[in-house]
C-alpha cells in the first residue's frame, strides 16, 4: 500500500498474521515484535530466535571461505621461513580495518609484516605499480591484499614477475576472469560454497585469521576479543547488510569497541565526544555518523596512513596526538564537503538538471576524496541519480562518484557506455571517468538511458514503512523488546511504523523550532509522548488538535533511572 505525504510515498507493507501468532506463541514475545518480524522473513520460530540470539558460535567454518586453504599454506608458510609479507589495504575504512586486522593478528603469530593503505591523490583506487614495486624492493615474498584485489590483473602479474606469491582477499563482487594468483578469497565468486557472501573486507580477512587462530591451536575466544572491534568498524562504517555473519560481527563488535584497549580507538571515540555508559555497547550510529567519518576522513582528503596508525598505536599519548590530527582533517573535510556542496547544487538548479532523469555535475577543483559524498547529498535533495566529477584539466578527464535511487542500477549504466566512460562499483554506488570533451554527451546518454528504467512515480521519494499498526500495540515492552533487533543499520533498519487517526493532543516548543515534543492521542483514549525532528515548523503550523495518520519509530526514553515510551515521529499526513 502506497501514501503520499508531504512529498514522499509511504511503502506500508501488509502484515501475516499466521506467522506472528506462531512467533508470539513459541518465542512469548510482544505483538509488535513478532509482526516486524514476520514481516522481514523470519516466519519460523528457528530463524526468528536465532536472529534474536546472535551467537559466535554461528559464525560460519573459515574453510569454507574460497582459497582458504592456499591462502592458509601461504601465509604460515612465509610465517616459517620468516618470509616478509606485504599487506595491501585500502584507503576508506574498510580497508583500513581490514589491513590493522592483518598487521595486528600475524605480528602476534610472529610474521614479519609491512603494511601499506593506498594515497587516494597519489596513488588512486587499488592497487598502484608503486605498490608492486615498494614490496620487492623491501624482500617481500607474500603479497597480500585485502579490501582490494579482485580485478588487479596486471598488478599481480608483476608481483608474481618479482617473485611474490600473491593471496587476494576481498568481498567486491567479481566481473570477468580472476586475477592470476594464488589464492583468491572472496565470497563473491561464482564457485564459492561459503553460506554468507555479504562479508565486508574486514570481515573476510577477520574470518580467514579466525581460521589461521584454530589451524595454530589457539583459543577463539581470546582472538575475538582482541579483534572484533576492528572487524564491526569495518563492516558498518562500509554499510553492509546487518543481517547474517554481518549481523553477529556487529553486535558483539559494537560490545568490544566499548571496551576494548587499543589506545587509538579509545582516543576516537573521545574525539568524537561519544560517552561509553558502564556495560553498555556502542551503537551502530557511533560507527557509522561519528568513528566512521573521521576515520575515513583521513583517507579522503589526507593520508589514510594517518588513520592506519592511529588503528595500530599501543601508546594512549601518542593515540590522542594522532586522533586530534584526524579531528582537525574532519573538520576541513565537513568544511570543503559544504562548499562543494553549495556549488552543485547551485549548478543543478541553473541548469535545470532537477528536471532530468539523471544530474551530472562537473567541476575543476572539487575534491575527489568528497565528490561521492556530495553526490549522495544531492540525490537526497533531488532523489535523481546523481554523478558528481572534478575536472582535471591536466589530464583532460573528469573523474568522480556517483549515488542513486532505487530502480537504476549505476554499474550496469556505466558499463552499457564503454565508448564514453569506463568504471564500475555496484548498484547504488560507483566511480567512473570520461573525457571531459564527452561531459554533454554523457549527461544525454545517461539521461536517455534512465528513461528505459524510471517512472515518474520512481522520482518521489519512497519510505519503506514496516506495518500499520494499532497504537495500543505499541506499549513500553513491546519498545523494549524491539531492542533486541539491534545492532540496526542497512537490511536491517530500525522498525518503522504508521498508525492511522491519531490526533495531536499537544505540541511543546524546543529551543529550535525545527524540532518539538508531542503529545499524540489514539482514537482509544490512549496517550503517547512523542518528538519530532526537522518537521516542527510544520507539525506547529499543523496545530493541536488535528488527527491524521502517523510514521513513527517507537523508542525507549531513559531519564534518572525511569525508563518511558517515546514516539519518535518521522512524517504525518492530515486529510484536508
Amino acid at each position: 500500500m502506497a501514501l503520499l505525504s508531504a512529498g514522499s510515498r509511504w511503502l506500508v507493507s501488509s502484515r501475516n498474521a499466521d506467522a506472528e501468532a506462531l512467533l508470539q506463541r513459541e518465542l512469548g514475545i510482544p505483538s509488535l515484535v513478532a509482526a516486524v518480524l514476520a514481516q522481514r522473513g523470519y516466519v519460523t520460530a528457528e530463524d526468528a530466535h536465532a536472529f534474536l540470539n546472535p551467537s559466535l558460535d554461528q559464525l560460519h567454518p573459515a574453510n569454507l571461505l574460497p582459497d582458504y586453504n592456499a591462502a592458509r599454506d601461504a601465509i604460515l608458510g612465509a610465517k616459517e621461513r620468516g618470509e616478509l609479507i606485504y599487506v595491501h589495504g585500502d584507503y576508506d575504512v574498510d580497508g583500513i580495518t581490514s589491513a590493522a586486522i592483518l598487521q595486528r593478528f600475524l605480528s602476534a603469530i610472529g610474521c614479519k609484516v609491512h603494511t601499506h593503505v593506498p594515497h587516494r591523490m597519489k596513488e588512486g583506487y587499488g592497487i598502484h605499480k608503486s605498490a608492486v614495486e615498494a614490496a620487492k624492493e623491501a624482500g617481500a615474498k607474500l603479497f597480500l591484499t585485502c579490501d582490494c584485489g579482485i580485478s588487479a590483473h596486471e598488478q599481480v602479474e608483476l608481483a608474481r614477475e618479482a617473485g611474490m606469491v600473491v593471496v587476494v582477499t576481498d568481498h567486491h563482487t567479481v566481473a570477468g576472469d580472476l586475477p592470476n594468483a594464488q589464492a583468491i578469497v572472496n565470497p563473491h565468486r561464482p564457485d564459492s560454497v561459503y553460506p554468507f557472501a555479504e562479508l565486508s573486507g574486514a570481515g573476510v580477512v577477520f574470518k580467514l585469521c579466525d581460521g589461521l587462530t584454530r589451524e595454530l591451536g589457539h583459543d577463539p575466544q581470546n582472538y575475538y576479543r582482541g579483534f572484533l572491534d576492528l572487524a564491526a568498524l569495518g563492516t558498518i562504517a562500509d554499510v553492509m547488510p546487518l543481517i547474517g555473519e554481518n549481523r553477529i560481527i556487529a553486535k558483539f563488535g559494537l560490545q568490544r569497541l566499548a571496551e576494548t584497549k587499543k589506545a587509538g580507538i579509545r582516543a576516537l571515540i573521545q574525539a568524537a565526544n561519544i560517552t561509553l555508559e558502564p556495560g553498555k555497547p556502542l551503537r551502530s550510529s557511533h560507527v557509522g555518523f561519528q568513528l566512521g567519518p573521521r576515520l575515513n576522513a583521513a583517507g579522503r582528503i589526507s593520508d589514510a596512513a594517518m588513520a592506519l596508525r592511529l588503528l595500530l598505536e599501543n601508546d594512549i599519548v601518542k593515540a590522542e596526538e594522532l586522533a586530534k590530527e584526524i579531528e582537525a582533517v574532519n573538520v576541513e573535510r565537513k568544511s570543503e564537503q559544504q562548499r562543494i556542496s553549495d556549488e552543485a547544487v547551485e549548478m543543478v538548479l541553473s541548469k535545470g538538471y532537477q528536471n532530468r532523469n539523471v544530474i551530472m555535475v562537473a567541476h575543476e577543483g572539487w575534491h575527489s576524496g568528497i565528490v561521492g559524498i556530495v553526490a549522495g547529498r544531492l540525490v537526497e535533495q533531488f532523489y535523481r541519480p546523481t554523478f558528481v566529477m572534478t575536472i582535471d584539466s591536466r589530464t583532460g578527464l573528469c573523474k568522480g562518484s556517483a549515488r542513486t535511487i532505487p530502480g537504476f542500477h549505476l554499474a550496469d549504466a556505466i558499463r552499457a557506455h564503454p565508448d564514453l566512460m569506463t568504471g564500475g562499483g555496484h548498484a547504488m554506488a560507483a566511480g567512473c571517468s570520461l573525457k571531459v570533451e564527452d561531459l554533454d554527451r554523457a549527461i544525454d546518454a545517461l539521461d536517455s538511458y534512465a528513461a528505459k528504467f524510471l517512472t515518474p512515480e520512481d522520482f518521489i521519494p519512497s519510505i519503506k514503512v514496516d506495518m500499520e499498526v494499532n497504537p495500543d500495540e505499541v506499549t513500553l515492552q513491546a519498545a523494549e523488546a524491539l531492542s533486541k533487533m539491534e545492532p540496526f543499520g542497512f537490511a536491517n533498519p530500525e522498525p518503522l511504523f504508521v498508525s492511522r487517526n491519531v490526533k495531536i493532543a499537544q505540541i511543546q516548543p524546543t529551543k529550535n523550532p525545527q524540532h518539538v515534543r508531542l503529545m499524540l492521542q489514539s482514537e482509544s483514549g490512549k496517550s503517547a509522548a512523542g518528538i519530532a525532528f526537522g518537521i516542527g515548523e510544520r507539525l506547529t503550523e499543523t496545530g493541536s488538535g488535528a488527527e491524521g495518520d502517523f510514521l513513527f519509530q517507537a523508542n525507549v526514553n531513559e531519564w534518572r533511572g525511569t525508563r518511558s515510551l517515546n514516539w519518535q515521529v518521522k512524517d504525518y499526513s492530515i486529510p484536508a
